[in-house]
């Protein structure tokens, strides 16, 4: 089954001038593709300034996965096309200064990946159902397997909000599902208590989210 995310990213996207973007990237992964002779290849790279622009993208996005059996990843931490463009400049010299001439065509991409310029940043909560024993195996009751889900994604919400409201923030979470689980998107927050109590949850303080797969 394909997942399409774009409405609930919508919701969580926030432009409050030209100068705002979101990183897009539709990735080829090894994993789905063995023949690949890296981890992960870009097919096509975004820069997303606004709802409508990815609206008005995403009938392209999802033949392009459909396609290359890739999958579309966005960042939900805004960038900055400003300071994009002096990091850039500053990696460049480094490298040009290292005479690493050869990775200086790759570095507004690397600057887009690592550099996040949002004052309301989010993390990511990556649930894997088979971490916890919940992945569908085909000899569970299907009822009793989405409760069971339901129930430990519940936990993990409350857990997490407690957290956050305890750093002063908003404490809004929204979920998006991926291939074998959830991303469970919530505010930054101290993690030492969380991870004690929930080691299997990998959080993801700068990784981009799935906004469409294919089967």
């Amino acid at each position: 089954m394909s997942i399409n995310n774009i409405e609930q990213i919508k919701s969580l996207l926030r432009f409050d001038s030209e100068d705002d973007f979101y990183h897009l990237q539709i990735l080829k992964r090894k994993k789905e593709n063995p023949e690949l002779g890296s981890n992960s290849r870009v097919i096509k790279t975004y820069y997303v300034t606004s709802a409508e622009y990815l609206e008005a993208r995403m009938p392209e996005i999802i033949n392009m996965c459909d396609f290359s059996n890739a999958r579309a990843c966005i960042n939900l931490n805004r960038r900055s096309f400003e300071k994009m463009a002096f990091h850039t400049l500053k990696k460049i010299t480094d490298q040009i200064m290292n005479r690493d001439f050869a990775s200086v065509r790759k570095a507004y991409e690397s600057t887009c990946g690592a550099q996040v310029s949002e004052p309301d940043k989010k993390w990511i909560l990556d649930v894997d159902w088979v971490d916890f024993g919940l992945e569908d195996r085909g000899d569970v009751d299907h009822n009793s397997l989405e409760m069971r889900r339901d129930a430990l994604i519940n936990d993990i919400i409350a857990d997490v909000q407690g957290y956050v409201a305890e750093s002063g923030r908003d404490d809004t979470v929204w979920t998006l599902p991926t291939k074998n689980g959830l991303h469970i998107i919530t505010r930054p927050f101290n993690p030492l208590r969380f991870q004690t109590k929930w080691a299997e949850v990998v959080i993801q303080k700068n990784n981009p989210t799935i906004l469409y797969m294919p089967d």
